[in-house]
């Protein structure tokens, strides 16, 4: 068969970080002359990216793994990210997988499938070293997969929360130069994109191995001609400086729009985990930004049924989100993972009560975002449309993340336009008129 008749799917697991690595892979393969295909269809590669921040993560891979060996029996099948570098000879021995890539390997993945494709091997590769040697940056950023674009800034963490095996999977915090980075954001902007999504595992740690910080980073960005907006995605209230916060107040580009992980609303749980702020810092953040910029969008993280979390424990969790009124909660069962202090943590959780307090929490958060968004309606926003159709109708996101739904219209489509809300629709968007 002709290299040009290939075809290859790529299934990603995971955040917006492997989604940017993954659209990279893709484009390593179309420019090599391989034909890209949804992982749904027959195909004689498969590219799996992988998480491995729950053990529901790790279960999807397998899963995924088996669909594709029986959906094409005798493809190429290559793993990386996460659990491949944490796991990679578990990983190698489930039965169909040719390739496992660690996270040093990961930018080699296409180059190493071209030759297992060539020399039609059938004999599992594992290609990866000790997490403490890896110091190479895989650069990478989404394009054509959607109307915004994911830049990955930063890769790997420092911290050493009790619960995460991030650094044992991503190393050690690095980074490329603002200088390379502003390259890649002009080929972004070159392509007819406007928005970037900025992301990387601690993106407000950025600078480590360059003598540079984010402030530095998102000022550059700033002057990128043709992209209109940026997000910030995760960012550690510890690391979301008043100078930050002051900058993307005063930035036409910046929106106001901030993802900020609490994990708890307790200090007794913060300090379990070994988070590097205290509620007050937290809430001290949130309060800066309120005051500095006109009704924000936040999105929290938040982990239930952390060892020691007691009832009153997630009462008052849950009361200081009641309190907070953040517009979008993104809640986390706790999972147990191996290689990390938690382990060791005694008063466990049931899993019954960890799935009572995470449903408890999802009510919190349709309450919340459906405030939020009553709030605004009769306001109005600027939204960026995607090329999405469904049942006449298109959508699209405001600078405070309100899905917006409009008739549909392809002259709007990757169009920023000015819309008035109207009122809320069934399932819960915004019906949007433009003005």
């Amino acid at each position: 068969m002709e290299k040009e008749s290939k075809r290859v799917a790529f299934y990603t697991l995971g955040c917006k970080l492997n989604f940017s690595e993954t659209s990279t892979l893709a484009r390593q393969f179309t420019e090599g002359g391989y034909q890209k295909v949804s992982h749904h269809e027959a195909a004689d590669i498969y590219v799996i990216n992988t998480c491995s921040v729950t053990e529901q993560a790790d279960k999807k891979c397998r899963q995924a793994i088996r669909k594709f060996v029986k959906q094409s029996p005798g493809a190429v099948i290559a793993v990386t990210g996460c659990y491949a570098q944490l796991k990679p000879e578990e990983v190698a021995n489930i039965d169909g997988v040719k390739l496992v890539m660690g996270a040093a390997e990961k930018g080699e993945l296409y180059k190493r499938v071209v030759e297992i494709v060539e020399e039609n091997s059938s004999i599992p590769e594992i290609h990866s070293c000790e997490i403490t040697q890896v110091d190479n940056f895989f650069k990478a950023y989404s394009m054509g997969d959607r109307t915004r674009s994911f830049l990955k800034v930063q890769d790997g963490c420092d911290y050493r929360c009790s619960y995460c095996t991030i650094p044992l999977a991503r190393g050690k915090s690095r980074n490329i130069p603002i200088e390379e980075l502003i390259k890649q954001a002009n080929e972004i902007a070159a392509s007819g994109i406007k928005e970037i999504v900025l992301t990387g595992v601690n993106i407000g740690d950025f600078g480590k191995t360059t003598g540079e910080s984010f402030l530095d980073l998102i000022r550059h960005l700033d002057a990128v001609d043709g992209i209109k907006r940026y997000r910030i995605s995760s960012i550690e209230p510890n690391l979301l400086t008043d100078e930050v916060i002051e900058f993307c107040a005063q930035s036409a580009k910046f929106l106001p729009h901030f993802h900020i992980p609490l994990q708890s609303g307790t200090n007794k749980i913060l300090g379990l985990m070994r988070r590097r702020y205290r509620r007050e810092i937290f809430e001290d953040r949130l309060a800066k930004i309120r005051s500095a910029i006109p009704n924000p969008f936040f999105g929290i993280d938040v982990i239930v049924g952390f060892p020691g979390e007691t009832e009153e424990d997630f009462r008052e969790t849950y009361q200081f989100l009641e309190r907070l009124e953040p517009a979008f909660l993104h809640v986390f069962p706790y999972s147990e993972r191996a290689n990390t202090p938690t382990v060791f943590m005694e008063d466990k959780v049931k899993d019954s009560d960890i799935t009572d307090r995470a449903n408890c929490l999802g009510l919190l958060c349709e309450k919340l975002h459906k405030q939020f968004y009553e709030k605004n309606v009769g306001g109005e926003g600027l939204v960026l449309f995607e090329s999405t159709k469904r049942n006449g109708k298109m959508y699209g996101f405001s600078e405070r993340y309100i899905k917006v739904e409009i008739p549909y219209n392809e002259k709007l489509v990757n169009q920023l336009a000015r819309v008035k809300y109207v009122s809320l629709s069934p399932d819960g968007h915004m019906i949007g008129e433009l003005i």
